[in-house]
């Protein structure tokens, strides 16, 4: 009776490692971008799965490129200092304190914990900024309103350019982890979205694939339905919500992200709850998957 309760537990693992071989046999050797923020960052257990979720990728022959933010650290950094917190069209409003906050808590904690943590579980990584190697070419991001009126986000910086020589030679023998800030020609920093950064880095990379860790199911109809789920969809349907203002918060980067990446050539871009332990591996190698997919056409 024991052995046959152990076979039935043993059916289903089996099922679930012969679903993911086909996926894994069609990405081995792709670039997989991966942008990591949100509740996936904040608690224990979902660091630790996103960890081993993305050493696996790299063990199994695929080569994952992390590309992070650090929100919900850098506000409450922020109001530590008595710094007042702004957000417009899901971009954090940064004067020159706002950006020093941010090198501070991306550069300084939060990219070396990631690169810790991966390092722990089996495959050796390396922090990076969008100054390292002049990765990232950075220009003052041009924000307008609905009225038409532009808006001043202070040192929120748009990127012009990934050179991706460094990225190329890393992940090579590392995991790469790039934390979201750059510089412009004169040197100023700038505070970067990191859906924004993660898009650009997987369209320059010629990725495979880019993913979103987000705290929601992935992109809903109705902001407040999870039931109103969309799985896929096209770059024209995401095109035409943004320009009808059908988008709006955290998720207008990263449908925008996701618009400019696959345009750019990646095959597909994905927003998947990052509150779902392993969602990366859901998603990746599982038919059904788990989020949003935004394919060409």
């Amino acid at each position: 009776m024991s052995a046959g309760r152990t076979g039935a537990r043993q059916g289903p693992r089996i099922d679930m490692l012969l679903e993911a071989l086909p996926y894994i046999r069609q990405f081995a050797g792709s670039t997989i971008v991966i942008k990591y923020g949100g509740a996936a960052m904040a608690e224990e257990e979902l660091r630790e799965a996103f960890a081993t979720d993305v050493v696996l990728l790299k063990y199994v022959g695929l080569n994952p490129v992390i590309v992070h933010g650090g929100g919900p650290e850098i506000t409450e950094y922020m109001r530590r200092l008595g710094l007042e917190v702004e957000f417009v069209q899901g971009l954090r409003v940064s004067d020159e304190q706002t950006v020093e906050v941010a090198k501070m808590v991306l550069i300084g904690k939060l990219n070396k914990d990631i690169v810790l943590r991966l390092n722990r579980h089996g495959q050796p990584a390396v922090g990076l900024c969008g100054d390292d190697g002049s990765l990232f070419d950075i220009e003052k991001r041009q924000v307008t309103a609905q009225t038409g009126e532009e808006l001043d986000l202070g040192f929120v910086g748009s990127i012009r350019h990934v050179d991706v020589d460094v990225l190329n030679h890393i992940a090579e023998d590392y995991i790469p982890v790039v934390a979201s800030v750059g510089a412009d020609a004169g040197g100023h920093s700038y505070n970067v979205n990191a859906d924004e950064a993660a898009g650009a880095v997987a369209a320059a990379l010629g990725a495979e694939k880019v993913l979103f860790l987000t705290d929601v199911e992935g992109w809903l109809e109705r902001s407040d339905d999870p039931s109103t789920l969309i799985s896929e969809t096209r770059v024209a349907d995401v095109r035409r919500a943004i320009a009808q203002n059908d988008v709006g918060g955290g998720m207008l980067p990263k449908l925008e992200a996701c618009a400019t990446a696959v345009e750019a050539g990646v095959r597909s871009a994905h927003i998947v709850d990052g509150r779902e332990p392993h969602s990366l591996l859901l998603e990746l190698f599982t038919d059904a998957g788990i989020g949003t997919k935004v394919v060409a056409g």
